[in-house]
């Protein structure tokens, strides 16, 4: 089975449902489909491991470290935890391609696990879009705005995100379903929607929402605080050094999530119109499937990739890290001393 027939896309990723509904399609269909469907259930355990517990490691080094997370680390520690939400709903995907599309987890986790992607998708630009306009704050407002820059409003907005991502994941909880398709032999996970209007709506809502929205203020911010860093530069103020280091790691995280997510924006962008009439074409209808697939994957791969950053380009990661190991050292060897004392205390008492 082929997700180009006349059902709807199951393979199409669970971010936004599915892209061919039921209009019965006469696009003829690609060889491209059984590479895509045999190879993503690997790449998805394979990014599914490694980034539970990259971002897993890095929660518990802000989490142990002995003092308190500054405000971008309260934004990057809670990006971490939607990239473990992310990753712990994509094996799920990967049992159901594997499975040729026969979901086998029941109804309630149709919902939960696409719920858990989809919240991704909108929380962690918010969280980018949150700690480039702490950067920017700090940069271009040092003086003005310094009381914004408190870690309970940095934990208050985190908390309005989450409840954001939630609130607009809604018709993800509402349309997922599980129907069987008798003439494939499947129980297939997909989205409904009671109509087209809404179903334009929705994947609309998605775009302008998740995408033109929080890339628009990241731009700014962006483009504010490397105007900032130059001006810094030639003043050289040794004050601002520790705001460099947290906004070079910002810049490079901002940068790496839209190297892996713009390209998906766009195919779904493209796909909007596809559906909403305003483009045509069969060859143009495969190509975006395809390219759907690819980048959505190329997508996931950013949950993997964040971590990795933080210990490559984060100076004061490295430094908790290495704090929080000389933490633990230091607590094994009172806890081994105190052993000894207790024995040695013990044998004293028998003498």
């Amino acid at each position: 089975m082929t997700p180009t027939t006349s059902i709807p896309d199951f393979s199409t990723t669970a971010l936004y449902g599915d892209q061919n509904n039921t209009n019965g399609t006469a696009c003829p269909e690609t060889d491209a489909w059984e590479w895509l469907s045999s190879s993503q259930p690997v790449y998805i355990l394979i990014i599914t491991v490694l980034g539970i517990v990259f971002n897993v490691f890095v929660l518990m080094v802000f989490c142990l470290h002995k003092k308190a997370c500054t405000v971008p680390e309260i934004y990057l520690s809670n990006l971490a935890a939607a990239d473990v939400v992310l990753l712990s709903c994509l094996p799920f995907w990967a049992v159901n391609i594997y499975n040729n599309f026969d979901w086998p987890f029941g109804l309630f986790m149709c919902k939960a696990a696409t719920l858990g992607i989809k919240m991704n998708a909108y929380c962690s630009i918010y969280f980018l879009v949150l700690v480039s306009m702490d950067r920017y704050v700090a940069l271009v407002h040092t003086m003005s705005h310094g009381r914004m820059r408190r870690p309970k409003y940095a934990k208050l907005g985190c908390l309005l995100v989450w409840g954001f991502g939630l609130l607009l994941s809604v018709p993800t909880l509402i349309f997922r379903k599980v129907e069987h398709f008798p003439e494939y032999g499947v129980h297939a996970c997909f989205l409904e929607y009671p109509n087209h209007a809404v179903e334009l709506f929705c994947d609309g809502m998605l775009v302008v929402v998740s995408f033109v929205i929080p890339i628009s203020v990241i731009s700014f911010c962006t483009i504010k605080i490397i105007q900032a860093l130059k001006i810094q530069a030639v003043e050289r103020f040794n004050a601002e050094k520790t705001e460099q280091k947290a906004t070079t790691l910002v810049l490079v995280v901002l940068l790496a999530f839209l190297i892996c997510w713009v390209p998906f924006h766009l195919v779904t962008t493209l796909d909007v119109l596809l559906r909403a009439k305003v483009l045509e074409g069969c060859h143009l209808n495969t190509v975006l499937d395809i390219c759907n697939q690819v980048f959505t994957y190329l997508a996931f791969f950013n949950s993997v990739l964040n971590p990795i950053l933080y210990v490559i380009v984060g100076k004061n990661f490295r430094k908790k890290v290495r704090e929080v190991f000389k933490q633990w050292s230091n607590k094994k060897t009172a806890s081994s001393e105190s052993t000894r004392s207790n024995q040695s205390s013990t044998l004293k008492t028998l003498a």
